[in-house]
């Protein structure tokens, strides 16, 4: 239940405050005055869209607040600034306007004018039957749309396979031999490096030993006199030692020299022309030159698409292992969609049947004494939501040909309709019933009938209501007023007095009618408030 509502800089409201209570609550107001400011304060914490546009002239962003209790209070507020984007908050933490929506949605239904649309809408038609499904019916719901799910895998299956085997045969042998290709050439990480260095040695050997040679020699000079050296400097040792750390440093050298001079010496005996080794590497860097024009301009890349393609042709093996079977698995998934289509068709008409009965009756007592209402079942193309296209059809009076909403109802019988429908397919007493302004067009016998009629609804559960008609105002448990001075709108609760001013107001015109004050005592006396 909605416990309290607050707005603040909304369009002409400097700042307003509700506590609608439990039944049913009015709010009414001259035109113009901004009645239906205070619903927009409500749709703006159930999450819908929201632009600078409702932002009043007293401060630079609009705020609404609300409280709503059912096992526990949930407190919301939604700031609209005069530039960029909303912020919400659930509790005091930041939220979007998804989590208000998901959060707030399902405590609160508001039925408007804008819903004569919708409830032309044959998809619109459609969610309020399936909504109301029972128990079987629900289930029957839940099973289409299971089956469903499992067409649409079905169909992504075989859409995978391409629509010819045979196209997916000539990629799986292309794959094949690429990923083959790649595997018996033998290469590793690092083989390109490595085998450019080998090539570039034996095809410089020549040159590179007779470089060697002449090191080789200046290295055995350097290691003969070296041992000179070391003579001399521990000579020097014992005379001074001081040159302790020269002497040792003479015999390092020493020690590398004699190292440099073996090692240099042995990388003589290893170099060797080779031409069948050079041949071999040549060819191997010919064969990586090959694949990296192919596949990739290094070798790691061409290993990745080695391995790539060795895995597409597993998934490949894999669809052309299930393109002998999955025709027949989506004409399976097919034929299982439609049969529960038409389960779901019957488990609609069924209900729409009780529906359309329910809501002749609610019609009965809102003044369209024999009008009638039926729901027009076509087929449709197979969707997630089944196979029907679901139209209302009525008729005003039982003299005439029922047709669509769209071409025979009147903005009055319009409003009566989106009552008698909320009233047929309303299921959670949990919910907030917002009705906004849905009684346009009618007046006199027919709306007194409609305020009973919401009255009667509001029993045992919480139900708000913009209204300009006295005969629905009479029957509020709680009563708002939004009156407008300038370009200030003020909202107040009313009751005594003041309610029979205002009733007064909406009957004659004149708040201090001596006459229009009766007239809203017999209302009231009428309500039974």
């Amino acid at each position: 239940m909605l416990e309290h509502l607050r707005a603040r800089n909304l369009g002409l409201i400097r700042e307003a405050e509700l506590d609608p209570g439990p039944g049913l609550t009015v709010i009414t107001g001259e035109t113009g005055a901004g009645k239906t400011l205070l619903l927009g304060a409500l749709r703006l914490l159930l999450g819908e869209t929201s632009d600078a546009s409702v932002v009043g002239p007293f401060d630079d962003s609009a705020q609404a607040d609300g409280l709503f209790v059912t096992e526990s209070e949930l407190g919301i507020t939604r700031i609209v600034p005069g530039s960029g984007r909303s912020r919400s908050y659930l509790d005091g933490a930041v939220a979007s306007v998804e989590a208000l929506a998901d959060r707030v949605g399902s405590l609160v239904e508001i039925v408007g004018q804008h819903d004569q649309l919708e409830l032309k809408k044959p998809r619109h038609i459609l969610s309020l039957l399936d909504a109301i499904l029972d128990g079987e019916g629900q289930g029957i719901l839940d099973t289409y749309h299971l089956a469903w799910r499992t067409l649409e895998q079905r169909l992504e299956e075989a859409a995978k396979l391409g629509g010819s085997d045979t196209e997916l045969a000539r990629e799986l042998d292309l794959l094949q031999h690429q990923h083959k290709e790649i595997e018996d050439a033998g290469f590793a990480a690092g083989d390109d490096i490595a085998l450019e260095q080998k090539e570039k040695r034996l095809r410089n050997a020549a040159e590179i030993r007779e470089h060697l040679a002449a090191a080789v020699a200046a290295a055995t000079t350097i290691d003969d006199a070296s041992g000179e050296l070391v003579s001399r400097m521990r000579k020097i040792e014992s005379l001074d030692p001081g040159a302790g750390s020269l002497a040792d440093a003479a015999e390092s050298l020493a020690i590398t020299a004699t190292d440099l001079n073996r090692d240099l010496a042995g990388s003589v005996d290893d170099l060797v022309d080779d031409p069948a080794a050079l041949s071999a590497i040549e060819e191997r860097l010919n064969l990586l030159g090959n694949l990296k024009r192919k596949y990739g301009k290094t070798v790691d890349e061409v290993l990745a698409y080695g391995k790539g393609a060795g895995e597409r042709a597993i998934e490949v093996e894999c669809l052309l292992a299930r393109a002998s079977s999955i025709g027949a698995e989506v004409d399976d998934a097919r034929a299982a969609v439609e049969q529960q289509a038409r389960a779901l068709s019957t488990a609609r008409r069924t209900i729409a049947d009780r529906i359309s009965e329910e809501m002749v009756a609610h019609l009965r007592e809102v003044g369209l004494d024999s009008a009638t209402v039926t729901f027009h079942f076509d087929d449709a193309e197979l969707g997630p939501s089944g196979a029907d296209r679901v139209e209302i059809y009525f008729a005003s009076h039982a003299g005439l040909q029922p047709g669509p909403l769209t071409k025979v109802a009147s903005g009055g019988e319009l409003s009566r309709l989106i009552l008698a429908i909320s009233l047929s397919t309303s299921m959670s007493a949990e919910s907030t019933l917002v009705f906004d302004e849905v009684d346009t067009g009618i007046g006199g016998a027919t709306a007194l009938a409609m305020g009973r009629k919401l009255a009667d609804l509001a029993r045992g559960r919480q139900v708000l209501c913009v209204t300009h008609l006295p005969q629905v105002a009479a029957f509020a448990d709680t009563h708002y007023v939004i009156t407008r001075s300038d370009n200030e709108a003020a909202v107040a609760r009313v009751s005594g007095t003041e309610r029979l001013e205002e009733l007064s107001r909406m009957i004659a015109g004149l708040p201090e009618s001596e006459r229009g004050q009766q007239a809203a005592v017999e209302l009231l006396e009428l309500s039974g408030k």
